[in-house]
């Protein structure tokens, strides 16, 4: 009676198992198929299409007088005079300071009354070389003293002038840093002098544009809190790129320089590079940065492909295409995170340009 229960038990138990097999083999069957028949991503998808393109950049720069210098003394000394008021405009040659030369005055003073001495001796010889009364040696050797005498007269007056301090141009003094009766040395800086009727504009351009800021180019600009343009005229550029920053500097000249514009200011410059009536623009949020290029991802046949692109000129929301892509091509602009190279996509919707 105890085998028979024994046997009856060993058999349920048998049975038991291999149903708790077959469920487990019907669940790993399961499995990959599940993962077989994964559903495509919905995406949105954009068409590239040509568009006419205003190739114009903008950047900052800043207005600067047309010239600008610190006036400094040529010589050491104490001022005896001071001809300007601070911030007031002055011509081209203008005295504006006046240092002590009293003792050069002395000594120009000494010399004249040689000289003086000294043609009277000259024009005696003269007429004794005449009558044989001197040798053309004698005669020659004073005359040498002569010019001598004025060769000295016109090296202290040089040291006279230097002693004044006049404007190099026409322009705008600013504050004054002497008063009377300081003493001074040509590294004291006494105020400064721009010329404001006159405005140079500055500004700094990618290296790619370089080979456009071409000398008589025209570009306009616009100050803060005003809405007009102002015109200028490219004059020169720097002869380098900058190697820190890989940009160009450019200085033009402001056509009219008018009240509002103020020397120092900060400015927007506009600059027109023509059109480009078959530019590839896609919307900027489909370009993926990598360490070392950009890509896309370009809907083909339903599959996912990853494209290596070119970027140029962007504005706020689309950015142009210059290499990588063509017109007509479908790009994907959403779900970028989790689509990868070979991917099974549907196109939910196509976002017109």
């Amino acid at each position: 009676m105890v085998g028979k229960y024994f046997i009856t038990a060993c058999t349920i138990l048998s049975i038991s198992l291999l149903f708790a097999a077959c469920q487990a083999t019907d669940k790993d069957e399961k499995k990959p198929a599940g993962a077989k028949n994964k559903p495509p991503l919905k995406v949105e998808a954009f068409i590239v299409t040509p568009k006419t393109l205003a190739q114009d950049i903008e950047m900052p720069g800043s207005l600067m007088p047309a010239e600008e210098t610190e006036l400094h003394p040529e010589v050491s000394g104490r001022v005896t005079g001071i001809y300007f008021k601070e911030g007031s405009n002055v011509g081209q040659g203008s005295l504006l300071v006046k240092l002590y030369d009293g003792d050069l005055q002395a000594q120009l003073s000494k010399l004249r009354v040689q000289l003086k001495v000294a043609r009277e001796t000259l024009l005696r010889y003269e007429a004794l070389l005449k009558i044989n009364g001197v040798s053309q040696q004698e005669y020659e050797l004073y005359k040498l003293s002569v010019n001598n005498i004025q060769a000295d007269m016109s090296i202290v007056q040089t040291g006279i002038a230097r002693t004044s301090l006049r404007a190099p141009f026409s322009g705008r003094l600013g504050l004054r840093n002497i008063s009377i009766g300081a003493y001074i040395t040509p590294a004291t800086t006494i105020s400064t002098l721009r010329k404001v009727s006159q405005l140079k504009l500055e500004f700094t351009v990618p290296e790619k544009y370089g080979a456009d800021m071409r000398p008589g180019g025209k570009i306009q600009f616009s100050v803060n809190n005003n809405e007009q343009l102002y015109a200028a005229r490219i004059i020169a550029t720097e002869n380098n790129i900058a190697q820190e920053t890989r940009s160009l500097r450019v200085r033009a000249l402001v056509d009219k320089a008018g009240a509002e514009l103020i020397a120092g200011a900060f400015v927007k410059v506009k600059v027109e590079l023509g059109q480009n009536n078959a530019a590839l623009m896609i919307p900027s949020q489909a370009v993926i940065p990598k360490s070392r290029n950009k890509e896309v991802i370009v809907y083909r046949s339903g599959i996912a492909n990853m494209t290596t692109v070119t970027t140029g000129t962007r504005d706020s929301s689309m950015v142009e295409i210059t290499s990588g892509l063509k017109a007509g091509d479908t790009i994907i602009i959403t779900g970028l995170l989790t689509t990868r190279q070979g991917s099974n996509v549907i196109i939910s919707k196509v976002n017109k340009p």
